[in-house]
Order: structure tokens, then sequence, then C-alpha cells
């Protein structure tokens, strides 16, 4: 068995991970903290575990994590990096569950983040944990960056057009998400009544996933032969919406249809076959033939993704939705988890939905 860590437990991301984590037959959690929790048993934070994980249940939260194989880190930036450099020296393995080390360029991790990165040197060596791209390079890695939720939506619904150079540089990004993306510490603007029957954009001079999502996109052109030319660089608007639901992602994306492109797609058909191709073998990316729901994501680690195009515009659009805490979060950090100790990638982790 491989020994686990849960640092930050009591959030919505370390409360997922112990979810998973507890059907997982590879993975033991020995070590759980959470600073404002620390010295009470996890069936006093979650009673609802007493029933149905009573092992897990009996366990002290700590300040600090024990000695362990492996660590979710469930931290706010910077204070997961913090966290890294400790474990890292201990030889634990880390799955970041924060935005510190998906940036590889710490100048802007301080433009974005507004403070300058604690551990610019780890930027080197963490791999991005989309295993839809960086399978192989997971498997041998110590630091996996999570990537956040709008952006794995983001991503995946965007990197087959641009590997395969189908697009134009200029895109749109409409994201829609539930309240807990926001996470457990109460706000006003994540409070019932403000929420409630109410739909808002917010973040609209700029999100902190947008310089994520852009340079992966960036990379994923590159790679496929259709690198981005300086001068005419992705030129992505990015824009969440926070609806009243609990968990779910959905991305709308929208950009033209090159007109020169070498291999021309004219019809939903032809975009459906060719998300169909990039995505054929995996187990989490399902290409559908009408326009997902988040409900069908609910508690499971798929994306679901619909291509279609616009004849009238020439235009492209991918609708790409996925449950903020599983495939957004907890559940992309165990399938990296999977990679990085030999597990199939899917193990402990659910391909059906709750429904309804």
């Amino acid at each position: 068995m491989i020994s686990t860590s849960i640092v930050n437990v009591t959030s919505y991301t370390g409360l997922e991970l112990l979810r998973l984590l507890s059907q997982h037959p590879g993975f033991s959690v020995t070590s759980i903290t959470a600073r404002s929790s620390a010295g009470k048993s996890l069936a006093e934070v979650f009673p609802q575990l007493r029933g149905s994980a009573p092992a897990l249940a009996s366990q002290v939260i700590a300040e600090e994590p024990e000695q362990t194989d492996l660590a979710f880190l469930c931290l706010p930036h910077a204070a997961a990096a913090e966290s890294a450099l400790k474990l890292l020296q201990r030889g634990t393995k880390i799955v970041d569950l924060s935005a510190d080390f998906r940036l590889r360029d710490a100048s802007q991790y301080e433009e974005w983040y507004q403070r300058a990165h604690p551990a610019p040197a780890l930027l080197e060596t963490a791999i991005y944990g989309l295993c839809e791209r960086y399978r192989a390079r997971i498997e041998g890695a110590a630091l996996i960056a999570n990537p956040g939720c709008h952006a794995t939506a983001s991503i995946l619904a965007l990197m087959p057009a641009l590997a395969n150079g189908i697009i134009s540089s200029d895109i749109i990004i409409d994201s829609k998400t539930g309240v807990s993306g926001a996470g457990r510490s109460p706000t006003l603007g994540t409070h019932y009544s403000e929420v409630n029957e109410d739909v808002s954009a917010y973040s609209v001079a700029g999100h902190r996933h947008l310089p994520e999502i852009t340079q992966e996109l960036e990379a994923a052109a590159s790679d496929g032969g259709n690198p981005i030319d300086h001068d005419k660089a992705l030129r992505i608007t990015f824009i969440p919406h926070l609806l009243p639901m609990t968990r779910g992602i959905l991305a709308t994306c929208y950009a033209d249809l090159k007109q020169d492109a070498q291999h021309p797609i004219s019809t939903t058909a032809e975009a459906r076959a060719l998300y169909e191709r990039f995505y054929a073998g995996e187990p989490f990316v399902h290409v559908v033939d009408q326009p997902p729901h988040t409900k069908w994501t609910y508690g499971s680690n798929l994306c679901l993704i619909y291509p279609m195009v616009d004849t009238r515009t020439r235009r492209l659009l991918v609708i790409a939705c996925l449950d903020n805490l599983v495939k957004g979060a907890a559940g992309q950090a165990l399938q990296n988890a999977n990679r990085l100790f030999g597990f199939p990638e899917t193990t402990g982790l659910p391909s059906m939905a709750l429904y309804p």
C-alpha cells in the first residue's frame, strides 16, 4: 500500500479526495491535516463518515503531515509551494491542487498572483498534470501541478482543434461553474441568498486560469506542428460565470475556422471525427453527439465534449462539461497519482455520474 497524506482535508477538494481514496485498493490515507481543525477526529468535522468510512472517521487531524509516500496538497497558492518544498526534501511525491506550479514562467505567476513565487526553481521540474497530454512525463515525476477546473474543460475542448491547426488564434471561452469552486470558506459572493436565482460573470478583467489555458493551448499547437507565431499569439477572451448549483463546469468555446488549413473542416461530422480520433482510447474524455449537461458528469471523472460547426458563420463551437470537484480537481489528482505509482489510470475513479 502507498501511504498517503491529504494536506488540508477539510477543504472541498480534500474531502472529495478522501471519498475517492477510501475506495482505492492501492493508496492508504495515513495522514490528514487541517490547522483549523487540528486535534479533532474526522468524524467530529464530518459526521457523515461515521457510517461510510469508520476507519477514516477515527483518524485525528494534525497540523503538519507525517512522512508518507505521496501527498495531495489542497492548500491555497503560496502556502502549497512552501509545503511542497518541505515534503520534497523528505522524498515524498506530490500532487499539488493549488495553482503554484501550473505556470512555467515565474514572472507570469507574479503578475497573476501578485506575489513572488515561493519556490521558482521547482517550476523547471513540475509536470502539468493533464494526463491526456503529458501521460508519459507524469510517470517519472516527483511534483505534479494539477490543472484548474476551468482550465481543464477549456484545454480539453480546444486542444484537438489547435493541435490540428483548424482554427484561428482568436478564441472566446464562456465558462460557467457551480459555487463549490469557490471553496468552503464563507463569503458574501457564495452566500445562498446571494447566489440563488442569480447568474453573474466574475473576474471579467482577467481570471487566473487564463494564462494557464493560453500556455497549454499554445504548447499543444506547437507540438501538433502548428506553432503560434509570436506576432499572432493566441487572443483568448475567457469569462467565467457563477451559477446557483453546487458542482459543474460548462465551457462553451468559439473560434473561426481557418480557410487555408491543410485539412479544412467544414461540417459538424468532420469536426466530430477529428475529435474522436484525437481522444480515441481516452478513458475519461468522451466525444458526444449532443450538447452535454453538467448533471451528466456529476460525481464522475468524465469530461464530455461536443464539437460542432456553425456553417453560417464558419465557426467551430465546442462545448465541454465536467464536475469541477472530480475531473476538475480531486479526480484528476487521483488520475495523476495512479500514473505516478503505476496503477491503471482508471483505478478508484468513477466513470458513471450520479443522476438525478
